[in-house]
């Protein structure tokens, strides 16, 4: 369990690192300091704080259903697509100021990470609550992109 744990921290960690750097200045630039925000935009710091602990909850998850399935090849594909999701917003909605490709990235990533919380929930059950801070954080992110796509 251990050495699982450890992988998907590493791999996790890596997306949001890789993600970040991709991103260019990011959230501290004149772009989106200008841009039009929804009211319930949380400050800085919280995006932070949530996205390590989804990363370290996520994390929990996988090294949880990993065993657990007889046949991973659908799971590594979902981990791999979630993945590539994940770091490809960063560049897209702040390197590229696309807030619409940043929209079709996290809304298929909301998607995908819902289809992976009921379709392993009869293997996870009670654990899959380790999958629910992603999806919520989402659905947020989500509203977020879509206030900024629609007021700017």
């Amino acid at each position: 369990m251990i050495s699982r744990l450890i992988l998907f921290l590493v791999l996790n960690f890596a997306a949001l690192g890789i993600g970040g750097y991709l991103s260019g200045s990011g959230a501290a630039s004149e772009w989106y300091a200008d841009l039009n925000k929804a009211p319930w935009t949380p400050p800085g710091w919280v995006f932070g704080v949530a996205w390590t602990s989804i990363m370290i909850c996520f994390s929990i998850y996988m090294a949880y259903l990993w065993p657990l399935l007889e046949s991973k090849k659908q799971l590594i594909v979902l981990f791999s697509l979630q993945w590539i999701l994940n770091v490809a917003w960063n560049p897209a909605f702040f390197y590229y100021h696309n807030p619409l490709i940043g929209m079709i990235l996290i809304t298929t990533l909301t998607l995908l990470l819902s289809f992976m919380f009921f379709s392993y929930y009869s293997n996870m059950q009670l654990r899959s609550i380790f999958l629910a801070p992603y999806v919520l954080w989402l659905l947020i992110a989500c509203s977020l992109n879509a206030y900024i796509l629609i007021n700017n």
